[in-house]
């Protein structure tokens, strides 16, 4: 039985700025288009913002622009980019 290639997202480094915004550069797979990619997100107000996980300008197949999403939001909340 062959496993399933799983989506990948690697965090790289992340900057809190005195406007108490959040930055965070990360890498991945997308395991459905078979390709890496890198991007950024920005976060105000604990919501993240960026065009990687933007449901129209993304280059991510929707799946893993929802895994990208949801590893993110759980970092944030669990305050691994303070």
């Amino acid at each position: 039985m062959t496993q399933k290639p799983q989506h990948i997202v690697s965090i790289m480094d992340f900057q809190l700025t005195e406007h108490q915004s959040i930055f965070v550069q990360f890498n991945g797979y997308d395991a459905i288009l078979e390709k890496k990619f890198t991007g950024e997100v920005k976060f105000l107000g604990g919501r993240p913002y960026g065009d990687i996980i933007h449901p129209e300008r993304s280059s991510l197949s929707s799946a893993c622009r929802e895994y990208v999403r949801m590893v993110l939001l759980d970092k944030y909340e669990r305050g691994e980019f303070r």
